[in-house]
């Protein structure tokens, strides 16, 4: 089991804790990012407040909802309603950019390295930022994806065009990508019946692409992901490896924390550095090849 030591806070380790950071991405030739849910946080990407609220008013009003991830677990009466909730939360998260340009600026610090993006979330934000798809590998899904709810097949269908049909079917204008309600409209709860997806094979509803049971589909493209994210580790072991550890917490931490902290253990040449705003720490057994840093992640690459 591994024990763990927090990072000290002050604005002198912090500065110090920089120009440390500065140097080890400017020797390292390979790069292994590992990004959660802290990095979409920092680009803008809130569930709660005032965005919550721009969006979804008048579920919040019926429902009492207190945030958007909650929001997509209720159970609502009809598809029509389900789906109107949803196509606003697909919407916003996954098809307009982030509010910060957060991604871009972790683009800009990468992208003449050899680097792998290994990520739990579902925004599709790296691939927007400029990232090479075929150095991203989305363990838990996409947004952009839909699958049968059975499942009967392996097999993931883009929501794009279907998603802003129902948007637009409850009254919103979409402009350059973004979200508009004409003035003194009323958005509507619900879309049409015919607008609610099917699974071509089967004819069951449709469900998200995202895993939060045994009925994830780890498609064609999902499995290609894996394959090229085992080979890039195979490929530079024995090299200097940075992993880049970005807003990941304790909700799936054996996907990427865990996996990291062990590869950096076992590895000679493989650091550690780990970016977050509240849990930015590494194992004692690993101290010495760590660098951690308590912050908001995108200050911290506008430092670099």
């Amino acid at each position: 089991m591994y024990s763990k030591t927090a990072t000290m806070k002050s604005t002198n380790i912090y500065y110090d804790t920089i120009e440390k950071i500065k140097k080890e991405l400017k020797s390292a030739d390979t790069i292994v990012i590992g990004a959660g849910a802290g990095l979409s946080t920092s680009a803008g990407f809130l569930y709660t407040g005032e965005r919550f609220n721009q969006y979804f008013h008048d579920f919040i009003e019926k429902y009492r909802l207190k945030d958007m991830y909650s929001g997509g677990f209720y159970p609502y009466n009809t598809l029509e309603e389900h789906w109107a909730y949803w196509s606003r939360y697909i919407y916003i998260n996954r098809y307009m950019n982030a509010p910060k340009p957060v991604y871009q600026k972790l683009y800009d610090l990468v992208k003449d390295k050899d680097y792998f993006v290994l990520t739990t979330n579902v925004d599709h934000c790296f691939q927007k930022a400029g990232f090479d798809k075929h150095r991203l590998f989305y363990t838990q899904g996409d947004y952009g994806l839909f699958q049968c709810s059975e499942p009967c097949h392996q097999v993931t269908y883009d929501n794009e065009s279907i998603i802003q049909n129902m948007i637009e079917a409850q009254g919103y204008i979409i402009t350059d990508n973004i979200l508009m309600l004409p003035k003194n409209r009323t958005p509507k709860m619900t879309i049409p019946s015919e607008l609610v997806p099917h699974c071509p094979k089967c004819g069951k509803p449709m469900s998200m692409n995202l895993r939060a049971d045994n009925t994830f589909v780890q498609d064609r493209g999902w499995n290609f992901a894996a394959e090229q994210y085992t080979n890039f580790l195979s490929k530079h072991q024995n090299r200097k490896v940075i992993f880049l550890e970005l807003g990941v917490g304790f909700n799936t931490p054996s996907i990427i924390k865990y996996s990291f902290w062990n590869m950096v253990h076992e590895w000679n040449d493989a650091a550690y550095i780990c970016l977050n705003y509240k849990e930015a720490f590494a194992p004692d057994e690993i101290q010495k090849k760590s660098i951690c840093i308590h912050a908001d992640i995108g200050e911290i690459l506008y430092q670099l």
